[in-house]
């Protein structure tokens, strides 16, 4: 198998055969949408907000779509994708059985839109590959020593780093993650996986009993007002007895899922941070601005003797989980599965999950291979539901490891904020190990931790020096990020109303400072009377942080056409 222009796959595309949209996903969206009105303008013109059943532009425009058929499909090529791609390839190779496995991913190419930090841990790349050096994977770093400090204004307390704490990265290797990512694609291109890069699933399938059959493609040549362009095309869909979603992080499917399933049903909501540096997106104050944090960070003494002499040469974003075992949902569910950090199966004291994305990605496959394989689909429902994936996830490494960090992150939210938190790390994890009986609980939802402006103080940052701390813009200039100009905001808005009497008037806008790629800033109105939002969507790096923070849930990040979004080179 070989990766193929869009072109080329626009051309075997055509060959397949075509199928009526007549088996519409189940209404997932329940809020009255609003697309214009005498009073607020108009901002949000993707049909997920307006239908284009109602828009008499869209009247005789041919609707069908082309469909393909595979075993199993598997949304996202991060390492949790891969990882299930590979381990499914190894499984049929090795007990000589026909398998199609296709995988889409959003990004122009693999690993273009994987940013992480990126300290490896090895072990589920040593279960997947127990040959990775002599087959060239990127782990060139081990890491040599471990610094953990709690920095004041001005100086750097050092933290001991205990045997046995979470934070000892003895063992592990430091990697540019994109460029990791990249050799796993190359792997699973080897076993015999289709990978189709530059294709973002828009929309989950499902079949008459409400099981998922697939995913599909977003459509293409859409104008920015939302009518149909000469060259408008349907996406294709892609059916399939199991669905894998490895989105990553807040991925927009799998809300869909959570609630089309209810898999939330019996866990915490999830709470996230920013992947600028480690700054939580349940802060309070909505004057806060985390690429400006970040900023100000790189000018402590301790941290700029690091980087004077440097240039700067990539930027990036992207939310992470945080919520850790209490915020686990239900994985499986009919016709599909959840795996990485789409449900959230990052060690938050470790600050890692490629190994337990990876894992999880490997526990899914192993369930699924014998269901997809046997002579007799014996099945409930028409997309095969494996509920084994759920019980070995139990079973496994990743469920103990979780589970034994359960209560370092809730702990921090306590009357002694930072200092009781670490008191109480130092003190219960590194004697109990995990075994308190008791679990912690989380501050509730990110996006409902920020009080009115009028109770918070505005910070003034200091400006730029061009040197260790850069202006926004040109930050996000360096992260490659490039979107099709003429289509509709991917950042739609449930209440185009809701931006200027909310946010604006209670929490002064708080979007324009938490989103780190200056996609949103409150601007006059014509008349000069007011203001309102506007969306510069092209900037976006697909990081997340606006669907999760927005203090209104207002709003709904969906894909853009494929291909868009950032261009990291081995982030």
């Amino acid at each position: 198998s070989t990766l193929l222009t869009i072109s080329e796959k626009r051309r075997c595309i055509r060959a397949l055969k075509t199928v009526k949209a007549d088996h519409a996903p189940p209404q997932l969206y329940t809020w009255r949408w609003k697309c214009s009105s005498a009073v607020t303008p108009r901002i949000t013109s993707h049909y997920t907000i307006c239908p284009r059943d109602k828009d008499p532009r869209w009247e005789g425009v041919e609707m069908e779509r082309f469909a393909d058929e595979a075993d199993v499909v598997i949304v996202g090529g991060g390492p949790a994708g891969l990882s299930a791609a590979i381990r499914l390839k190894q499984l049929a190779n090795e007990q000589e059985k026909d398998l199609r496995v296709c995988l889409v991913e959003k990004a122009s190419q693999i690993g273009a839109h994987t940013l992480s930090g990126a300290c490896l841990e090895p072990s589920a790349l040593n279960e997947l590959f127990s040959d990775w050096k002599e087959r060239g994977a990127p782990l060139n770093t081990p890491v040599t020593e471990d610094v953990f400090s709690l920095l004041t204004k001005k100086y750097r307390i050092p933290v001991p780093m205990l045997p046995g704490l979470p934070m000892n990265n003895h063992g592990n290797y430091i990697v540019r993650l994109g460029h990791f990512v990249r050799w796993l694609g190359e792997q699973a291109e080897e076993l015999g996986v289709e990978i189709y890069p530059g294709y973002a699933a828009a929309e989950v399938l499902f079949h008459e009993d409400g099981s998922v059959k697939g995913i599909a493609t977003n459509d293409v040549g859409i104008a920015k007002d939302g009518s149909p362009k000469d060259v408008f095309e349907r996406g294709m869909e892609l059916h399939a007895k199991v669905t894998l979603f490895g989105e990553g992080c807040h991925g927009h499917l799998a809300k869909q899922l959570y609630r089309q399933f209810n898999l939330r049903e019996n866990c915490e909501p999830q709470t996230y941070a920013i992947g600028l540096k480690e700054v939580g997106l349940d802060y309070t104050n909505p004057y806060l601005s985390p690429f400006r944090e970040f900023q100000r960070w790189k000018h402590h003494p301790f941290i700029a003797k690091t980087l004077e002499g440097g240039n700067r040469i990539a930027y990036g974003a992207r939310a992470l989980n945080e919520g850790g075992y209490q915020c686990l949902p239900k994985v499986t569910f009919p016709g599909g599965m959840l795996i990485g950090c789409s449900p959230g199966f990052m060690n938050v004291p470790k600050i890692k999950g490629t190994h337990t994305a990876m894992k999880s990605g490997m526990l899914a496959a192993e369930a699924i291979f014998p269901k997809v394989t046997a002579k007799d689909l014996a099945s409930e429902t028409a997309g095969l539901h494996v509920p084994e994936y759920e019980d070995n996830l139990k079973k496994s490494w990743i469920w103990k490891e979780l589970y034994s960090v359960r209560n370092i992150r809730p702990s921090f939210h306590n009357y002694f904020g930072l200092y009781g938190g670490m008191v109480y790390t130092g003190v219960f994890y590194w004697i109990l190990r995990g075994k308190e009986p008791w679990t912690l609980k989380h501050a509730g939802l990110d996006s409902a931790q920020l009080r009115p402006a009028k109770e918070c103080t505005a910070i003034e940052y200091p400006k730029p020096d061009g040197k260790l701390s850069f202006d926004l813009l040109s930050s996000v200039a360096l992260s490659g990020t490039n979107h099709e100009g003429d289509q509709p905001p991917h950042l739609t808005l449930k209440d185009d109303s809701v931006p200027v009497a909310n946010n604006l008037a209670i929490y002064d806008g708080p979007e324009q400072r938490f989103c780190p790629a200056g996609v949103y800033e409150y601007v006059p109105l014509e008349t000069g009377e007011g203001m309102r939002l506007q969306i510069n969507a092209q900037n976006c790096v697909h990081c997340k942080t606006c669907d999760i923070k927005d203090p209104s849930q207002n709003i709904n990040w969906v894909v853009p056409e494929g291909s868009g979004g950032p261009a990291y080179n081995g982030m």
